[in-house]
Parts: structure tokens; C-alpha cells; sequence
């Protein structure tokens, strides 16, 4: 039976019967059932036509036809493992390595941005022969148990779970609702002796650091830009202590921030890490990601003298999709467009932020941007159930986006980069409308925000719970809960 032949309800019913309940779905009160896309639109079983917002799997565009036909062609003649020699794998390899700083010259494939992470700390134990991990506040990494270890945006969630010894946490660098702010003298060097103190005490235990493993740019912990210099000297403390500097892309790689390739190239020339872990937009959908280091880590990993294979990595149907992609970027010139909507979507969303007081903060590089919804712009009182709310209004209207963020209050924009500046300019509207009404019927005004804040509107559920509530608008103008969970 192919897809789109049943009814939503029976869909929803096999689901519930057959998939395990921890599997959560986008809108689960009326969950979409998407059965076709094309470039930056997905069409649900009747047809409507929905903007996509938040897949940045789809690099290069939903089912972009220079990519479909790579895959499909190669699959016609062979695909097979790396175990014997094929073109498509040394000819990406040495594709993928011109995008990277020439120290970074060695790739290692594999199926998922997880699997490329976990075999990212392999690589840092093995060089370094220690085993301590620096990791962020609200840091997502995957969902294999080592990388549970490591992303307090999922262990947190976890009811009695105690934190791995070996796992130390630094604070986010995020110069909004962080530690350190804008208004520091020096957010970057502040953060980085955070780290530096972590060393420390860790030294102290009789630990030893292994490697400092970060986003480039957080995303599930909310669209964080570091500071710039961050970075630089975070890994100075980091290999001082004997560890090297894991730099994750996975969500932020392959020119989605439009002024470099990569997102860690955001904090300077100067600034190189040891490995680097990419997958999502690699294969525009396609499984498959990868992991880049220098030859030095990965001549330690071979001196261990367990072989290092996998079945699907870098098979010869992979390698071909990945190569399209990067024929299609470079062809269709979609880094520079991701700068230049990305820049465009930025300044009408700073023009809302100057009409709406629920607009904290707005944030972003290219087509990775968050916009932070609060109560109160002293306070920095997150909105949740506000942004839920936006939310659920764009997908009556259409529109597809996401929230995250330790607050569940920071929009996420990490669309196709064929996105447009109409795009753009429809999506905007549609929040003006939206916040206009939230606003309207929380007696929030923009006078009151610029002096203080609201003190009327507080929290009417627990924002950090599994089900946290959105408001609607009565007859009468007041917000009441409606029964909604979140959407990410």
C-alpha cells in the first residue's frame, strides 16, 4: 500500500498501534499528514500547501530534482560498501575537504548526524587517552546513549537521572538571557574562563578533558549566536588541558549562515577545531553524514587497532546525493541567498519586534534565525505559552515553523535555503496579525514594556513541563488555556 492511500484517522490509529508512544508528532491535537513536498512547500493528503519553515533537512529544497536524480541514477548501477573502491567516495571526500581549513583533511562516513558525534568522541578518547567531556547548557547532540550523556537538553528531562561524572557542563553563551550579556564588557573571554574554571576543577578530581564539544551555533537550546572569540579561546584552555575542540554542524552547516560555509568560520580565520561532525543538510533528506578531522587524531584512532567500518557510510549512492548537493548550492548560488533572505527576514522581523512588546529578542546568521518571545523585556519573563500559540496560529494559516530554546519561547526559522524574501514577507504578516491579537487580548502595549513591563500576565502552566498550554482569544477578550502540547 502506498503512501496517501489511507484516511488520516486510520493513519493516526496504525501510528498509535505500531510506533513507540516516546515518538512525538508536530501538532499532536491535529497532527499534518504530509504525503508530497517541493522545495520550500510541503502538501498534506488534500493538497493544501503549507511554507516550511523549520526543515532544514532539506537543504537545498524538498525533493530538488538535480538530487533526486543523482541518488536514483546511481542506485540503477550499484550500491555497495566502502570495503571496495569506488569513485564516489574519494571524489566527495575531496570535495567536502575544499569547503574545510586544509588541516581538517581527513572524513570518516556514516549515516547520521548521531552516529557522527558518537564517533567524534571515539576520536577524542583514543588521541588523547582521556575521558572528561566539556559540553553546553541545553546542548543537543543525538539520541545514542553517549551523546544522552552529553546533551543536557535531553538528560535534564530525565527523572532521577544522575549526570555522568565524566560530563561537565558550561554555561550557554548566550549574551541574551546568559550568564554574561550584551551589555558585558567581554561575554566572549567571561564564558570561555567558565570553561577554563571547569578544567580546573576537573584537573583538581584527577580528571582529564578529553574535548569541549559545542554547536556552532546552538539550536535546540534556543538559536544562540556565541560571541566572537569565543571559540578561539575556549579551545587555547581546551588543548592546554591536553583535549581538542569538537565543532558540531549538523543543523548550521553547508552555507546556511551565508557569509561562510561553515558556522564555526562565523568566529574568525584564526579559529580551526580538531573535528568536525556535519549530517542534515549533507543529503538534503538522504541519511548520511560525516566526520572531518586532521590526520594526526586520526592516525591515533587507527593506532588503537580495532578497524573502524560501516555498512552504509559513504556508499556509493551517499556519495552521489552529496555530491549533487553541492552542485545545487554552488550552481543556484544558495549560500549568498541565504545571506541575503536571511538578512531580509531579519530586518522585518526587527521592525515587528518595534511594534510588538511579546518580541524579546531577534537573532540569527543567514537562514538560521530565532526570534525570542517574552512577557516582560526587563524581567526577560519567557513566553511560552505565547509562542506555542504563534505557532498553532501559523499552521491554521499555513505556515509551518517551530519553537525551542530551555523555554520553549524562541521561534525557529531554519527553512529550505530556496526560501524567498516572499516567503519571508507572507510569513511576517501572518505574525503581526497573530501578535497583534495575543497582545490585544493579554493587555500587553508597548508603553507599558518600555517602562517596566507587564505585571498582569504570569505563567498558567509549569513553562518547563511536558504540557505546556497556549492561549486562545474568548468573545470576551480574555486569554483562557486551550488544550495544546508542544510542538517541537
Amino acid at each position: 500500500m502506498s503512501a496517501g492511500e489511507l484516511d488520516k484517522k486510520n493513519t493516526i490509529d496504525l501510528r498509535k498501534k505500531h510506533i513507540g508512544p516516546s515518538c512525538k508528532i508536530f501538532f499532536s491535537h491535529d497532527p499534518l499528514k504530509i504525503v508530497r513536498a517541493k522545495g520550500q512547500y510541503m502538501f498534506n493528503e488534500k493538497g493544501q500547501r503549507y511554507l516550511d519553515c523549520i526543515n532544514n533537512v532539506a537543504h537545498v529544497g524538498h525533493c530538488h530534482p538535480d538530487v533526486v536524480k543523482a541518488g536514483s541514477q546511481q542506485m540503477e548501477v550499484l550500491n555497495t560498501n566502502t570495503r571496495f573502491l569506488h569513485d564516489n567516495l574519494v571524489l566527495y571526500a575531496k570535495r567536502l575537504q575544499a569547503t574545510l581549513p586544509d588541516k581538517l583533511s581527513v572524513c570518516y562516513f556514516v549515516n547520521s548526524g548521531s552516529e557522527a558525534n558518537d564517533l567524534a568522541l571515539r576520536l577524542a578518547w583514543q588521541y588523547t587517552g582521556h575521558k572528561d567531556i566539556i559540553t553546553l547548557e541545553n546542548a543537543y547532540h543525538g539520541h545514542v546513549s553517549s551523546l544522552i550523556d552529553i546533551s543536557p537538553y535531553k538528560f535534564q528531562q530525565l527523572s532521577g537521572a544522575e549526570q555522568s561524572q565524566f560530563v561537565h557542563v558550561a554555561p550557554s553563551p548566550d549574551v541574551y538571557r546568559g550568564k554574561y550579556r550584551s551589555d558585558h564588557v567581554d561575554p566572549a573571554t567571561a564564558y570561555a574562563d567558565e570553561v577554563r574554571d571547569i578544567i580546573d576543577q576537573t584537573h583538581k578530581k584527577g580528571g582529564k578533558i578529553a574535548a569541549f564539544i559545542a554547536e556552532s551555533l546552538q539550536s535546540c537550546g534556543g538559536q544562540v549566536i556565541p560571541p566572537k572569540g569565543y571559540f578561539q579561546q575556549v579551545a587555547d584552555h581546551v588543548r592546554k588541558a591536553g583535549g581538542v575542540f569538537i565543532a558540531d554542524e549538523v543543523q548550521v552547516g553547508f552555507g546556511r549562515v551565508g557569509s561562510h560555509f561553515w558556522a564555526f568560520q562565523l568566529q574568525g580565520e584564526d579559529f580551526v577545531p580538531d573535528i568536525v561532525t556535519m549530517g542534515k543538510p549533507i543529503g538534503n533528506g538522504h541519511p548520511m553524514s560525516c566526520v572531518v578531522t586532521t590526520r594526526e587524531v586520526a592516525e591515533a584512532f587507527m593506532s588503537s587497532g580495532m578497524e573502524y567500518f560501516n555498512t552504509f557510510g559513504g556508499n556509493p549512492v551517499s556519495c552521489a546525493i552529496g555530491l549533487a548537493v553541492l552542485d545545487v548550492i554552488e550552481k543556484e548560488n544558495l549560500q549568498d541567498k541565504a545571506l541575503q533572505v536571511g538578512q531580509y527576514l531579519c530586518d522585518l522581523l526587527e521592525k515587528l519586534k518595534d511594534k510588538h512588546p511579546l518580541i524579546g529578542d531577534i537573532r540569527g546568521r543567514g537562514l538560521f534565525i530565532g526570534v525570542e518571545l517574552v512577557r516582560d523585556r526587563v524581567m526577560l519573563t519567557p513566553a511560552t505559552a505565547e509562542a506555542q500559540e504563534v505557532i498553532y496560529k501559523l499552521k491554521e494559516q499555513f505556515v509551518l515553523l517551530s519553537a525551542d530554546g530551555p523555554h520553549r519561547n524562541v521561534l525557529k526559522f531554519k527553512p529550505p535555503l530556496c526560501f524567498s524574501t516572499e516567503d519571508a514577507d507572507l510569513v511576517v504578516e501572518k505574525m503581526d496579525v497573530i501578535l497583534t491579537e495575543l497582545e490585544n487580548a493579554l493587555g500587553l502595549k508597548m508603553n507599558n514594556i518600555m517602562n517596566g513591563g507587564s505585571e498582569e500576565h504570569q505563567a498558567s502552566a509549569d513553562e518547563n513541563g511536558p504540557n505546556r498550554r497556549g492561549f486562545t482569544k474568548t468573545n470576551q477578550g480574555t486569554p483562557h488555556p486551550s488544550k495544546r502540547l508542544k510542538t517541537h
